[in-house]
């Protein structure tokens, strides 16, 4: 490391390099590293040779291109294996409830309902009604409605999707048709967040993202939810854009937006 190199800027260096690792399946040569990373070669190589040293970065022929090593994508999946999303997510919840002073939830998909694995409630004297554990429709709400658009990520997938399950009317406000299902399920993943405008509980709306630790479809799915009253659309789509934010600052990248 140079004398005037500090070790953050030289671990930013090193991440950065993963990065660019992960974005070609054939490898990497050192002269494009140099050129994308903007990282004088010198600095570049023992950089790589460290990495290489822990499994990180691997050189399978000598001045060959650098790949991935399979360290890091055991570690990766080491990580998958165990890893406990309700403590992951949960003092993300916290940090929601605490800002927009809102109940704030964690759900799965589970074929075609969402169950709810933690929820921080909101003080006000008017509590929501979902519970840990409990399930509810996912195209009637948000956090629902968040997951499938990503899960799903096409107007056939998610028509197929729906031609599996009921989508019974919980409220005058449910969605009951595939085709304009698969139309909000596109300007979801459009705008990058869900809205539930009490179609699931008259009376109650909700915002929700995806949440996609690394993967291509989501993991689980986080909403704010609040009495329409709090929630104005004006508030609410205010909202939804604080989760995105909070998410992408805490958790993981925000969900990728339809161009």
């Amino acid at each position: 490391m140079a004398k005037n190199e500090s070790p953050v800027g030289s671990v930013d260096r090193a991440l950065r390099i993963i990065q660019l690792l992960s974005e070609s399946g054939r490898g990497v040569t050192l002269e494009d590293l140099a050129v994308r990373s903007g990282i004088p070669r010198s600095s570049l190589h023992r950089l790589l040779g460290a990495l290489r040293h822990r499994g990180f970065a691997a050189q399978p022929e000598p001045n060959g291109p650098y790949f991935l090593g399979t360290e890091l994508l055991a570690a990766a999946f080491r990580f998958y294996d165990r890893i406990d999303l309700r403590s992951l997510v949960h003092p993300v919840l916290l940090r929601l409830r605490e800002e927009l002073n809102e109940t704030t939830h964690m759900a799965v998909l589970e074929g075609g309902e969402i169950v709810y694995v933690d929820k921080v409630e909101a003080i006000h004297p008017i509590t929501m009604t979902s519970v840990i554990g409990g399930r509810n429709p996912a195209h009637s709400t948000g956090v629902g409605k968040a997951l499938l658009a990503w899960t799903y990520p096409t107007d056939e997938a998610i028509k197929l999707w729906a031609s599996a399950h009921e989508l019974r009317a919980v409220t005058r406000h449910s969605i009951t048709s595939p085709s304009r299902l698969a139309e909000e399920m596109a300007e979801i993943r459009e705008r990058g967040y869900a809205l539930d405008l009490e179609e699931n509980e008259d009376g109650v709306r909700c915002a929700a993202v995806p949440v996609f630790l690394g993967r291509s479809t989501p993991s689980a799915g986080v909403s704010v939810t609040a009495p329409k009253d709090r929630f104005p659309k004006a508030r609410l789509t205010e909202v939804a854009a604080r989760l995105r934010t909070i998410l992408a600052d805490e958790l993981d990248r925000p969900a990728p937006l339809v161009p």
